[in-house]
């Protein structure tokens, strides 16, 4: 597949497609998709969110200043997005929950908990999974409003409970909705290792859902002190990366080979040395003699032929680094996104961004990060995308030729 078969030069605008943006409204819309029984629940649960907030105010005002959005329409309001979205360059994108982490309350999280921290509440599984049901149905809705571009993924807690996730599953899939996130930490539940997940992955594949973790939850085990942000900023990787090489060593993506994995705002540098060094054990050295064939035991081919077959990297807003590494990497693996609308992503200055980030890049290898991956692992309808990259997408000269450079950054 090809961007620009319409174009013998090659220079058809880019498709740019984000595999990571963030959807969710305010609390109020969330109780309206809540079944009612578990209202008074909710009004208590957003009573003790807001107690507890906690807002950079400084930030926020900048913050508002700079995109023009002082009511965050972006993150729930068709037409707003669709606008910021067309501004960016944007044709496509995939939509994870929790949409402000500025801590205004100007939107909600995934109802109880459920989106990216899932699990480090401890709530019971029959609720975590009301939340979950409750956004997965607003963000249909949301999708449905253009569903060319919207690629939406459901909050499934399955480590609340395996058969209960499933039938959320099967839900989601009837929506609509394309992929699932799944909680990045299983806490004091069974690890991703355990076989009473495989009916999950089974599904999965079964429906072509993309299997997701974001980064969310990480490190629980030191309270506030010394250096906290930064311990936590240092481990919060870690914690976003583990799930790949749980599901990978314990063999999921040997007993489900058309399962999808995706691996979402965790960057990809890491990915290189960890692939080698989970290959090096499976073919065997000095160092891992006296384990045997034990690296083999789950796996018929090497760690990375998995990677290569089942993996994606959803690195949104890459860092140099990850343009340096794509070969390594894995260029057909690697996938763009601008991380809207959170303040650490690209917007509101995204073409500035992709310009920098890849204007030294090959226009073939720069359209496989920034759009024809993501097609490729969603299944996305390039002829309905087409008319719209043409008229608002970037073009070879905007990114190679240095022309977008000029949009500012923050």
């Amino acid at each position: 597949m090809a961007d620009g078969d319409n174009d013998a030069e090659g220079q058809a605008n880019y498709l740019v497609i984000s595999g990571d943006g963030h959807a969710g409204p305010p609390s109020a819309v969330y109780r309206e998709y809540l079944d009612p029984v578990w209202h008074e629940q909710f009004d208590a649960h957003r009573a003790a969110l807001e107690a507890g907030r906690m807002t950079n105010a400084a930030f926020v005002e900048a913050w508002d200043e700079e995109t023009g959005d002082h009511e965050l329409l972006a993150a729930f309001d068709a037409t707003t997005r669709d606008k910021v979205l067309d501004v960016e360059g944007v044709v496509a994108e995939v939509l994870f929950p929790d949409a402000d982490v500025l801590g205004t309350g100007r939107t909600a999280s995934s109802p109880f908990g459920s989106g990216l921290g899932a699990g480090v509440g401890g709530e019971p599984p029959e609720v975590i999974f009301a939340g979950a049901r409750a956004h997965n149905r607003w963000l249909a809705d949301f999708c449905a409003t253009s569903s060319h571009r919207r690629i939406g993924v459901a909050v499934v807690p399955v480590t609340a409970g395996v058969d209960a996730a499933v039938t959320e599953l099967r839900a989601a899939h009837e929506l609509g909705l394309r992929g699932v996130l799944i909680p990045t930490r299983w806490f004091d539940r069974p690890a991703y290792h355990d076989l009473a997940y495989d009916p999950f992955w089974a599904a999965c594949a079964e429906l072509g859902m993309v299997l997701h973790t974001h980064s969310g939850a990480g490190p629980a085990d030191y309270e506030m002190g010394p250096g906290f942000v930064g311990i936590y900023a240092a481990e919060a990787w870690w914690w976003a990366a583990r799930p790949l090489w749980v599901l990978l060593l314990s063999g999921v993506f040997e007993r489900h080979p058309t399962l999808r994995y995706v691996v979402a705002e965790n960057g990809a540098w890491w990915v290189p040395d960890l692939v080698k060094r989970m290959d090096e054990k499976w073919i065997g050295a000095h160092n891992t003699r006296k384990f045997g064939d034990i690296f083999r035991a789950e796996l018929s081919m090497k760690p990375s032929e998995y990677v290569d077959r089942n993996v994606f990297l959803a690195a949104s807003t890459p860092g140099q680094d990850e343009i340096d590494r794509r070969h390594e990497i894995g260029l057909g693996n690697l996938v763009w996104g601008n991380d809207l609308p959170h303040p650490e992503g690209t917007y509101p200055h995204t073409r500035h961004w992709i310009a920098t980030r890849f204007g030294a890049v090959p226009v073939e290898e720069a359209r496989q990060v920034l759009g024809l991956n993501a097609v490729v692992l969603y299944g996305l309808d390039v002829d309905a995308l087409r008319p719209l990259a043409d008229r608002i997408g970037p073009t070879v000269a905007d990114i190679q030729g240095g022309g977008a450079i000029e949009q500012g950054v923050r």
